[in-house]
């Protein structure tokens, strides 16, 4: 049995799909049972990250779990997931986690690498997996691009490697089944460095529209994001934006090397959300 945390999330989704197409059990956690929309295939239970201590169920007879950096208690999660006799573990983290640092870069970063630390502490085989930039960031931009044809956004000539979610998962669906993935520390990107204004252009391909990005100061932007983000990851995705201008991620070949086919670009993953832009 293969437990997904966040299995209505973005990658964990495809994660269950992926298990699911391959003849895999599956055991969905969702806070919400009820709205979840998740295969009829899979098993569908209760649960929330941040309450670990009521996971007991979700976990009795599951050998894997893909854990999603989230809920505030990874050494709780992670000892409670060896003691049910958890095997293997699947950590999504992020590209901002240093090694052998004592401080992380940023809020996020932090978060994450303590969801690291804890299961590497644990006797369970592990795997983590450190994505770009998501390419689902940009459904950010929705509303405006419904309203006109202009986006007013900070840093539009970052340039990052945005990654198709489905990507993300079908790396973890690897390493939740196969062996020779413990201990591995995956770097996961799009095929290309692109900057955010010719993502933007690439959306509005999608749509059959002609969009532009306008620039407008980090202060805005911090003043519109702290409505619905704590300032501490409000200041980390600033930042993370602001050095990407300069010293842009470098694509990586995990992808490939994991999965045996080249990773999706950035025009696919628009063309594949057009909808969700118009």
């Amino acid at each position: 049995m293969n437990l997904v945390t966040g299995a209505t999330g973005s990658v964990g989704r495809h994660v269950v799909a992926g298990l699911l197409a391959q003849g895999h059990k599956v055991r969905a956690l969702t806070r919400d049972p009820a709205r979840a929309s998740i295969p009829g295939q899979a098993e569908v239970v209760r649960g929330n990250l941040g309450e670990p201590e009521k996971l007991d169920d979700a976990l009795r007879g599951v050998r894997a779990v893909y854990l999603m950096a989230m809920g505030g208690a990874p050494q709780q999660f992670a000892e409670l997931a060896e003691r049910c006799g958890v095997e293997r573990i699947v950590v999504l983290s992020t590209g901002d986690v240093l090694d052998d640092v004592e401080h992380q870069p940023d809020a996020v970063a932090e978060v994450h690498a303590a969801f690291e630390h804890a299961v590497a502490r644990t006797g369970m085989q592990w795997t983590f997996l450190r994505p770009n930039e998501f390419a689902g960031n940009s459904l950010q931009w929705a509303p405006q691009i419904k309203a006109g044809d202009v986006v007013r956004a900070p840093y539009p000539l970052a340039r990052t490697v945005p990654i198709h979610e489905r990507d993300i998962a079908a790396v973890a669906v690897r390493a939740l089944t196969q062996d020779g993935h413990h201990g591995a520390k995956y770097v996961l990107t799009g095929p290309q460095a692109i900057t955010h204004a010719d993502q933007l252009a690439l959306i509005g391909a999608a749509i059959g529209r002609t969009l532009r990005m306008e620039d407008i100061p980090a202060g805005q932007a911090r003043e519109q994001m702290t409505g619905y983000a704590p300032p501490a990851i409000v200041e980390a995705v600033l930042g993370q934006l602001a050095a990407a201008v300069h010293r842009p991620s470098a694509p990586t070949d995990t992808v490939e090397r994991v999965t045996g086919r080249p990773p999706y670009s950035f025009a696919d993953w628009a063309r594949e959300h057009a909808a969700d832009f118009r």
